[in-house]
């Protein structure tokens, strides 16, 4: 009899014990939280991919053909530009999309919860500033380029298949539009310019805007445009110069900042541009960028801690 009460006591007890939860446990739910608040993340990229998707189809059995057989004249580099001018128009589109809703979430990460007045719960649950505000951060930094890098290597896949189906059965080399196309290191280039280019460059933007997001009381975006007109507007009477306004576009639009873009690539997707992170790693302006970027967030942790609903 005792043992069979000694026995239910023990799994009474560790029942009663709370699971120990991981460290990484909390961020990774307040990420999906964020996926599952912010439909327009996935929502918005899909769209656009199926409606340049339904706009490429539509023009491809009709003018593709003409277009490849006429380049088929042309040397590997001239050919290789005239096939390639879809998909990096289609990688373009893709990136813009990231760059427009990286600005917005991160204008409404932490506004649009006091301002609905969802953090009173928030903060009731076992989460720290810390943790939800590096989740939030999270999403324009390793989120959404990684959405964006899979709905434009989805959309780019469709694209070779279609393209090739419609060459085959007008007589034309599938064989040398794959070779030259490159598929694969095109895809890796995207890669790697959306986490370097419109990720870690632009991250002090992505964080001042969420700075601003956790301060203001309405009107973000106003708010954290106008002192950059101010200051580029005073910097422009004073000195007659114009690089804190260069500066802030350059870090919103994003950019390389080793040899790879020299020649100002519009569209970082041509196999002659070859990757070198060693190179990006070492530019100062990369690490000085993620300080300030470090200073931000940490503010923002700060405001989010000390201010409520509005």
């Amino acid at each position: 009899m005792n043992t069979q009460s000694n026995a239910m006591s023990a799994s009474v007890d560790a029942q009663a014990v709370p699971a120990v939860l991981s460290a990484t446990r909390p961020w990774y739910w307040s990420v999906r939280r964020e996926l599952m608040e912010y439909r327009f993340l996935y929502l918005a990229p899909l769209g656009v991919a199926a409606a340049y998707l339904l706009a490429f189809s539509t023009g491809l059995f009709h003018h593709l053909p003409t277009v490849v057989r006429q380049a088929s004249a042309l040397d590997a580099m001239q050919y290789r530009d005239v096939i390639a001018r879809p998909y990096d128009f289609a990688g373009g589109l893709m990136m813009l999309i990231g760059i427009l809703m990286s600005i917005f979430y991160c204008s409404d990460a932490l506004y649009s919860e006091r301002r609905d007045r969802s953090i009173l719960f928030w903060k009731s649950l076992p989460v720290s500033d810390w943790t939800t505000v590096l989740a939030k951060a999270s999403i324009p930094l390793i989120v959404i380029p990684l959405i964006t890098f899979t709905v434009a290597v989805a959309l780019e896949w469709i694209m070779l298949l279609l393209t090739s189906a419609s060459l085959a059965g007008n007589g034309l080399s599938v064989a040398r539009y794959w070779s030259e196309l490159s598929f694969f290191q095109m895809s890796l280039l995207l890669l790697y310019h959306l986490f370097t280019a419109h990720a870690i460059w632009p991250a002090p933007v992505y964080a001042g805007l969420m700075l601003v997001s956790a301060w203001a009381r309405r009107a973000v975006l106003l708010f954290a445009v106008l002192p950059v007109i101010v200051i580029g507007a005073i910097e422009m009477l004073l000195f007659q110069t114009s690089y804190f306004a260069r500066m802030v576009g350059e870090r919103v639009i994003g950019h390389i900042p080793d040899a790879t873009m020299n020649r100002g690539e519009m569209w970082p997707t041509n196999p002659m541009i070859h990757l070198a992170p060693v190179q990006y790693l070492l530019d100062p302006g990369v690490w000085l960028g993620l300080l300030v970027a470090a200073a931000f967030l940490a503010i923002a942790v700060r405001l989010r801690r000390s201010h409520g609903p509005i």
